[in-house]
């Protein structure tokens, strides 16, 4: 009986580059916002991309991630998660390129503006973004439908509110997401029924006199909560 030599499955001769695209969503208090890089390279010279580069041998696809992430932003640690790998033949036309996707979730007050200069980027409203490159429109799409199932279990929307901010600033930040208005009494009753905020004595007065009090979001009683099945629904 011959055996299966399986050492040659190692050397077949290919030439795929794997490559990492980065979206990054921003939230400035009034709206999500898009992260886009005017392109530097042929082809595609001049026209909007998402930020993106090819894997270092020496590297995890995360590490290459985050990476590109601190590069862009100067944030470290902070929300990116895998989205989905794009693989179609001819979706580079410079060459076979399969390229992973992440999204991350920043607040915009902390992003580093040294960065929008150096690689000439630009914060898009969703509903304005404009045509993109290859297929990163597919990309964005497929992200922000991920984004609103995610809201809906987890507390994602956290990561891209600044340390302190108001209830109607985060439920102008979920309505965002799901792109569509939401009650505010209901809002209110809801998330403060969570426990997951903690009321400060802080004050935003940018839009009265009087002020709206300002919230911090508790982690760990969020934690305490999913652990026992909670369902994060808004």
């Amino acid at each position: 009986m011959k055996l299966i030599d399986n050492t040659d499955i190692y050397t077949v001769n290919q030439n795929i580059l794997v490559a990492v695209d980065c979206i990054i969503f921003g939230f400035d208090s009034k709206k999500l916002k898009l992260l886009l890089f005017k392109r530097k390279l042929e082809p595609s010279k001049g026209l909007w991309s998402l930020i993106g580069a090819f894997v270092k041998d020496d590297q995890s696809l995360d590490d290459g991630a985050a990476q590109i992430l601190f590069e862009t932003t100067g944030l470290k640690d902070i929300y990116l998660k895998q989205l989905k790998t794009y693989g179609k033949v001819h979706r580079d036309i410079a060459g076979r390129v399969i390229s992973i996707v992440y999204y991350s979730l920043i607040s915009v007050d902390k992003f580093e503006l040294e960065s929008v200069e150096k690689y000439d980027a630009h914060w898009f409203d969703l509903d304005k973004v404009p045509k993109l490159i290859f297929d990163h429109g597919d990309m964005v799409s497929d992200a922000i439908e991920q984004l609103k199932l995610n809201a809906k279990h987890q507390p994602i929307g956290f990561n891209l509110l600044p340390t302190y901010f108001t209830i109607p600033e985060l439920q102008t930040l979920y309505e965002s997401i799901y792109q569509q208005p939401l009650d505010a009494r209901n809002f209110r009753k809801k998330i403060v029924s969570l426990d997951i905020l903690t009321k400060t004595t802080k004050k935003d007065r940018s839009g009265s006199k009087k002020g709206a009090f300002l919230y911090t979001f508790n982690k760990e009683k969020f934690d305490e909560l999913i652990s026992q099945g909670l369902n994060f629904e808004i």
